[in-house]
């Protein structure tokens, strides 16, 4: 595989960040507080995004967004042409994850480094493309996988994959969020891959993380998008005798509000934490509980700092591989798969 060129001769990463809605102004809000990059040019199909005021941009996590000064830096309404500007060395893809695949394809054969926003794409075959492709160019691909780099859950993948808990014996991770109102491509999940796709790809790639690739997966749940409903229950089967579930989804538009949690549960010790009441808490098997001390840092500049400097130095991003994401992508399309076939075993022949 070809070997990404360093950039030697340059102090800073220069960045065209495309698509500002609800990902976008978030990335831009890190982007600015990271040393090493520098935004050069920033893309939308809203022509008003374009003047700097992202006020109005809202999400499940908040808003609203920040007003920017973007006279000095390249404006595009379409993202190739952004690509194509000399000033630009990567870009970060916050666009509709329909237009995931073909942007990043475009982005690599223009010999420019590349951070997509999750779901990396809406099938296999096309994730495994954009992999290929960037073992053709040399360049740096990575997919925004944002829970490995929030520190709750860097924690707790961290002790499970030490060992530190013992042997896992069961897991379950469960994410829920209202149906989202705040972009309208969301709610069509031919463009979105719907709340598996978007919302629950985090707790997919979570159980990559910490348990390697299952063998099989099955579903069940409902899908009503006119109602806002998208919801599943999976279970991911391995060689052991451990139980790992992923669970949630959209519940009815607006008014729900978002949660994330999990429960770990090894021979020795019990993880918990729930956005909404808990913090990390480990509860070990001799009876004692004690929050776990977490690293400092947003989640969100952690991950983009990580690509910058995989960008900057050639180097792969092995804390969050393409790969491994591009599976992520295949466990979902089993997952929605299992649900429509009424909770049928999908092997993963992946």
């Amino acid at each position: 595989m070809p070997s990404a060129v360093p950039c030697y001769n340059c102090s800073l990463m220069k960045i065209a960040v495309l698509g500002l809605g609800f990902m976008g102004s978030t990335h831009l809000k890190a982007l600015k507080n990271i040393p090493d990059a520098e935004i050069t040019a920033v893309a939308s199909f809203d022509e008003k995004q374009l003047t700097g005021d992202l006020s109005s941009v809202q999400g499940n996590l908040g808003g609203p967004g920040e007003v920017y000064d973007f006279s000095t830096i390249g404006r595009y309404t379409n993202p190739e042409d952004a690509i194509a500007d000399p000033n630009v060395e990567a870009v970060d893809i916050c666009l509709p994850t329909d237009l995931h695949a073909s942007v990043t394809l475009a982005a690599l054969r223009a010999g420019k480094h590349v951070l997509v926003e999750k779901p990396m794409a809406l099938n296999g075959a096309a994730a495994d493309e954009m992999v290929a492709e960037a073992a053709r160019s040399g360049k740096i691909l990575m997919t925004a996988q944002v829970l490995r780099f929030v520190p709750e859950y860097l924690v707790a993948a961290r002790k499970v994959r030490n060992g530190d808990i013992g042997p896992v014996r069961s897991a379950i991770f469960r994410r829920r969020c209202s149906a989202p109102a705040w972009s309208q491509w969301l709610g069509d999940a031919s463009r979105s891959g719907g709340g598996v796709f978007d919302l629950l790809i985090h707790d997919v790639d979570m159980v990559l993380r910490m348990f390697g690739q299952p063998l099989a997966v099955s579903a069940s749940g409902h899908e009503d998008m006119s109602h806002g409903i998208d919801v599943i229950l999976a279970q991911f089967h391995f060689n052991d005798s451990k139980s790992v579930i992923v669970t949630g989804g959209w519940h009815h538009p607006k008014a729900y509000p978002f949660s994330m949690e999990f429960t770990i549960v090894g021979d020795g010790a019990t993880l918990e934490y729930n956005s909404a009441v808990r913090p990390l808490t480990q509860y070990n098997a001799e009876g004692q509980e004690h929050v776990l001390e977490l690293p400092a840092h947003d989640g969100y500049q952690a991950e983009l700092e990580y690509f910058v400097e995989c960008a900057t130095q050639g180097k792969q991003p092995d804390l969050c591989p393409p790969a491994e994401s591009s599976t992520a992508v295949k466990l979902a399309a089993a997952m929605v798969e299992s649900r429509r076939r009424n909770g049928e075993r999908i092997e993963c022949l992946l």
